[in-house]
């Protein structure tokens, strides 16, 4: 049997650059406001420092694409340590993903300017939107993702253009009070709060296994113009951010110089004074609530405000709409990008571990479309629940940065520490004191953000639980169970490939009783060899510990080219059968038939839903517009039965049961 697994490495630097933006970018969208709220003027100087931090995190990154050249990441680096340092790590990473796809979603509205009451219903349906175009395996969510960043680039260019005014003025409200008034520990807490800025850098390592080689040298031209664009774009906006009009309580907030996270600390200290239900304590929750609506805007819409403002200093109320609009709707649709592949980046993770047997097997099933199904169903599933029960962007940040941080630290001390990466030593050095640093922020997160630490805690605990049942199911099973040897592998391990130059060739491709009775019969009259192809995909971020599935593990390919096989030896056929993973049907359809001088083939008629065929596309079209002219097409639809149906002789249903 012929088996092959196509990958091809077609990923380039401008290729991946997009896509890397397009998730670690969007954490500007919150961060930027989250900064303010926490400190004010001095939010600038956190940001430089996140900024320091980041060119840090990426050029760590660096070294760990250049060491893990087919696809890295923390599950794969820690792996290579302990297989359980390997499952902690991807589980923090897994519970990142988790408040990426809720935050995304519930800031897309936001950005949208869609009503609160809105936000919930709107965006569960998105979620099952998303799943069900991530079902029928859509490639058009990639290339969706690719043109809504180089948008956002734009209208990114063009607000740092319009916001210079607001950037000179917010250089002039640089302050450092909030230094000299605020416990050195608040400080350090505060700038962890910040921390999810870090979120998306992962999604590089996961891209090496597709990348054009020399990967060491794609990666670096990826990594380093995303980083300097969010680090420099970060800061004007951030500063720019600092010079609004844009008032809280009647303040603007070029003047406001305590931080309106203090100011609400303080109000709800008042507020406990007060005796319950009183007229005073009503007032200042009424306060409180009133600054809190305020403070929503910056930290929700950002990017969305500093946009608004910039055109109405430029343009008037006209510029003022239009930028607001041109923001909300691009930055938007960015956040809606982001939540796609942070569901899809989950189903990669659970798909992983599944194959490694950390997480049941059943998360390993495929769809038609390549997709494991099981897992698509539990990554939408996990985040609407998130939303349902909270829908704040601060709250959601908290419950965000753990995972993103700790999963971060797993990765760069597991590179540090293995020995046998080839690291030179000042790097090693390096990557340690920064995973140090990482591990200490980390370590802050979980004891000063206890909602957060509940929920990546619990997750971890879940997947460890389960991971110790299913070792304690297998040893029970492997002591009683045994293997059977029967089966559709027994007809193809017997299938040999030899093949007669000088006879006909026709290629199967296709699925069904009836189809494999009409290939085998026509290569009987014909005295013809016959070719069936089974192209099994598999649409998933690439994680490095991802394998494409083998003929032994996926019992659809084994049924179909087993089938074929068992009628092709009964009637005396020459049969080749052949399995390929792939992500794209057509071409490899196209490739084997013309590579193997088939003269005919022969393919199924699509029973798919008109949608579905318009997403995911047809691969029968496909093939079709691209099929050389001497090669016949037959289509048939895979219900018709063949006029001349086969039979099975006695001794061969014997023989093979």
């Amino acid at each position: 049997m012929l088996t092959t697994q196509s990958r091809p490495r077609n990923l380039r630097w401008f290729h991946a650059g997009p896509l890397l933006y397009g998730d670690w970018g969007t954490s500007r969208l919150y961060v930027l406001g989250l900064a303010f709220l926490y400190t004010a003027h001095a939010s600038v100087v956190y940001l430089a420092a996140i900024g320091a931090l980041m060119l840090a995190v990426s050029w760590a990154y660096t070294i760990v694409c250049r060491s893990f050249p087919d696809g890295g990441g923390v599950y794969t680096a820690a792996r290579r340590i302990n297989p359980t340092l390997s499952v902690v790590g991807a589980t923090l990473l897994l519970s990142g993903y988790i408040m990426t796809a809720a935050i995304s979603v519930v800031e897309a509205f936001h950005y949208f300017g869609v009503p609160h009451s809105l936000t919930l219903p709107l965006s569960l349906v998105t979620l099952v939107a998303i799943g069900v175009i991530n079902w029928l395996g859509a490639k058009s969510a990639g290339r969706f993702a690719l043109v809504v960043a180089f948008a956002a680039l734009v209208v990114s260019v063009v607000m740092m253009v319009l916001c210079i005014p607001f950037f000179l003025k917010g250089v002039r409200t640089i302050s450092f009070d909030f230094f000299t008034e605020q416990p050195i520990a608040d400080q350090w807490v505060s700038f962890t709060k910040i921390c999810l800025a870090l979120a998306g850098v992962e999604a590089v390592a996961n891209m090496t296994g597709l990348m054009r080689h020399p990967v060491d040298k794609t990666a670096k031209r990826t990594i380093w113009p995303v980083t300097i664009e969010v680090v420099v774009l970060n800061m004007i906006f951030g500063i720019a951010l600092t010079g609004l009009s844009y008032a809280v309580d009647g303040v603007e907030l070029r003047e406001t110089h305590e931080p309106h996270a203090v100011q609400i600390e303080h109000l709800e200290a008042e507020a406990a004074r007060y005796a319950k239900d009183s007229p005073e304590q009503e007032a200042v929750a009424a306060h409180i609530e009133q600054i809190e609506e305020s403070t929503a805007a910056y930290t929700d819409t950002a990017m969305k405000v500093i946009a608004a403002e910039s055109g109405g200093a430029m343009m008037g109320d006209t510029g003022r709409a239009i930028m607001g609009q041109v923001a909300g709707i691009t930055f938007g649709l960015l956040l809606l990008s982001a939540t796609n592949t942070a569901v899809m980046a989950m189903v990669s993770v659970l798909f992983a571990m599944s194959q490694d047997r950390e997480l049941p097997r059943g998360l390993t099933k495929l769809n038609y479309s390549g997709v494991p199904w099981v897992g698509l169903i539990v990554s939408v599933v996990i985040p609407m629940a998130v939303i349902a029960v909270e829908r704040d962007v601060t709250v959601l940040a908290k419950l965000y940065v753990l995972g993103v941080c700790g999963a971060i630290t797993v990765t760069v001390l597991s590179c540090a520490f293995n020995k046998e990466l080839d690291i030179s030593t000042w790097q090693r050095r390096g990557m340690t004191a920064l995973g140090a640093f990482l591990g200490a922020i980390s370590l802050t997160i979980g004891v000063t953000q206890l909602e957060s630490s509940a929920f990546s805690g619990a997750l971890v605990v879940m997947v460890l639980l389960t991971r110790v049942a299913m070792q304690r199911s297998a040893k029970k099973a492997q002591a009683t169970v045994r293997e059977p040897t029967s089966g559709w592998m027994s007809m193809l391990e017997g299938a040999a490939p030899s093949v007669d130059p000088n006879a006909p060739k026709i290629m199967l491709a296709a699925r069904g009783r009836y189809q494999a009775e009409f290939a085998v019969d026509l290569a009987k009259r014909r005295g013809a060899t016959l070719f069936t192809i089974y192209v099994r995909t598999l649409r998933l971020m690439d994680t490095g510990s991802v394998q494409a599935p083998h003929i032994e593990d996926d019992p659809g390919g084994q049924a179909a080219l087993g089938s074929v096989a068992l009628l092709a030896e009964a009637n005396g056929v020459s049969f080749v059968p052949i399995y390929i993973t792939s992500s794209d049907i057509a071409s490899e359809i196209l490739d084997f038939t013309v590579t193997y001088g088939c003269d005919t083939l022969i393919m199924g008629k699509s029973r798919r839903p008109m949608f579905a065929r318009a997403v995911q596309g047809d691969v029968v079209q496909q093939v079709a517009g691209q099929l050389p002219d001497e090669v016949a097409l037959i289509t048939r639809a895979a219900d018709t039965p063949h006029k001349h149906a086969l039979t099975i002789p006695d001794e061969f249903k014997d023989k093979h049961g």
